[in-house]
């Protein structure tokens, strides 16, 4: 009896302690997909709401499947906010099953600035994030929703976003400065997988990626000859490898401009469909945003 009564005494303690502090929080809870969605909903919402992401650094959300403990805290979410586009393509069966209380931040952009790649299919480029101007867009959106959310915090919501608008437009001069500052023959911008269009288009720099917009396609020998013969007629310099994608590929196309007599050197590590390590600067959007641009000017001028 003595030892019924211990075992009921730590299961209850078990029981309490495993209790998470979130089941006690009753601030409104709003999940995220992707870094940079989730950062900009920290920003916007600070401690009034409860958030929470489900890809962390280094993940690549066209091939992420949702784990059950991701599906459990989606389905519990009162908002969850996902990028759209079919980046998060795998997700598409519980962003439908969630409906109502799921929001597309890349809805809130017009069609008319999108860009839709014949290579993608017609359908638009989900990597929205890498126009600042575009992604302020989505954070006015972000803004919004959790105003409906949480009405109550209206006159706070706002004034962050208003402060943290202000942080992206300084970013958006700050990359538009230091791209400028490289010699205009040299903006070649070689990675992974397409993932630069819109960075591209804002900054003045032509972008090839080996792989096309989505990295569940493959990318083949030709491929890799087409991209050596430019780095050697273009003289680039450097190329870039990818935070959530293999650089395999990349390794192949130095090689091969090594054996056409030209060296080409790896010009940095960026950060493409994920953020840094949390708490890191890189594990900011502006944080990531700075260090992609310092990594492709250091290395092209």
């Amino acid at each position: 009896m003595k030892y019924r009564i211990i075992l009921l005494t730590l299961l209850l303690a078990t029981t309490y302690c495993g209790s998470s502090d979130s089941e006690a929080d009753t601030r409104p809870y709003v999940v995220a997909t992707t870094g940079m969605v989730r950062d900009a909903a920290e920003q916007i919402g600070g401690d009034l709401f409860r958030i929470d992401g489900i890809m962390g650094p280094g993940v690549d959300p066209h091939l992420y499947r949702a784990t059950p403990a991701d599906i459990r805290r989606m389905e519990r979410a009162d908002l969850l906010l996902y990028n759209g586009l079919l980046l998060e393509g795998r997700l598409a069966e519980i962003l439908d099953r969630i409906g109502s209380r799921s929001f597309a931040v890349a809805s809130a952009i017009p069609d008319s600035l999108l860009m839709a790649p014949y290579e993608f299919g017609g359908n638009y480029d989900p990597h929205i994030w890498f126009d600042v101007s575009l992604w302020k867009y989505a954070v006015n959106a972000i803004a919004d929703q959790l105003i409906a959310l949480a009405p109550e915090h209206e006159e706070a919501i706002r004034l962050r976003n208003e402060a943290y608008q202000h942080d992206l437009d300084e970013l958006h001069n700050y990359v538009t400065a230091q791209i400028a500052s490289i010699p205009e023959e040299r903006r070649v911008l070689i990675t992974a997988h397409d993932a630069f269009g819109y960075f591209g288009r804002a900054y003045g720099m032509q972008v090839e990626g080996l792989q096309g917009i989505s990295t569940a396609s493959e990318y083949g020998l030709r491929d890799v000859r087409m991209m050596r013969d430019l780095i050697i007629e273009r003289q680039i310099p450097a190329i870039f490898i990818e935070t959530s994608i293999s650089s395999r590929s990349i390794e192949s196309l130095i090689a091969g401009t090594r054996e056409k007599g030209f060296q080409v050197k790896i010009g940095g590590e960026l950060y493409s469909d994920a953020l840094g390590e949390s708490g890191t600067e890189t594990g900011t959007y502006t944080g990531m945003f700075r260090h992609n641009a310092d990594q492709i000017t250091s290395a092209l001028k």
